[in-house]
């Protein structure tokens, strides 16, 4: 299955309490369920402003499916074209 960066703008995310993150993976999770089985959330970085999160999907549209259905945006969604950690130099 394809792999995704989707970045959403969210000001002050990175301010947010614990509830608060977790009540996001809630309705992401319920969102996941009604998209249906050809889209998985990987994980997600959370960062000042702004969320970096990793899905893979069968395609873009099913991104933006479940950011409408989860009410998060979808900035950015750009695949993955390959990997490399420090041992890809080896």
């Amino acid at each position: 299955m394809p792999e995704y960066v989707i970045e959403r703008n969210i000001p002050g995310i990175g301010n947010s309490a614990p509830e608060e993150l977790r009540e996001g993976a809630r309705a992401s999770c319920a969102a996941l369920r009604e998209v249906g089985p050809d889209i998985q959330w990987v994980h997600s970085y959370v960062t000042d402003d702004k969320f970096y999160c990793i899905f893979r999907a069968e395609h873009e549209g099913l991104i933006r499916d479940h950011a409408e259905k989860a009410g998060v945006p979808a900035d950015t969604i750009a695949p993955v074209r390959g990997m490399m950690d420090p041992t890809s130099g080896e």
